[in-house]
């Protein structure tokens, strides 16, 4: 195990639950997202330094068999332009000036 990770912390309770369990909780979240599409992805990365296509990148580090495109489907629920189409608001410049700001507290 890799110590010095940021995600990874020696004996993390994280570690100790269920995949089963942990996997539904990944899913609800999921379905919470693409329920709330009114949570801006530009707001999510502003207020917690990731968004939807964080964790769709995240799915594809964590293994699963999807390019880009395709993970990002199972995250979004629909093909990402059609989300961006469907629900993407234009970034106003104080969104841009806080996910910039959130993002140099990411390791």
């Amino acid at each position: 195990m890799d110590t010095n990770s940021p995600d990874i912390t020696p004996s993390d309770p994280l570690d100790n639950l269920p995949d089963a369990v942990a996997a539904a909780a990944f899913r609800r979240l999921v379905r919470h997202l693409r329920h709330r599409h009114d949570a801006q992805n530009i707001d999510l990365m502003g207020l917690a330094g990731f968004c939807r296509n964080c964790l769709a990148d995240w799915i594809i580090d964590a293994g699963a068999p999807l390019d880009k495109a395709a993970a990002r489907e199972a995250i979004h629920g629909l093909p990402a332009a059609a989300w961006k189409a469907r629900y993407q608001t234009e970034a106003t410049s104080e969104q841009l000036d806080r996910m910039a700001q959130s993002m140099t507290r990411n390791a």
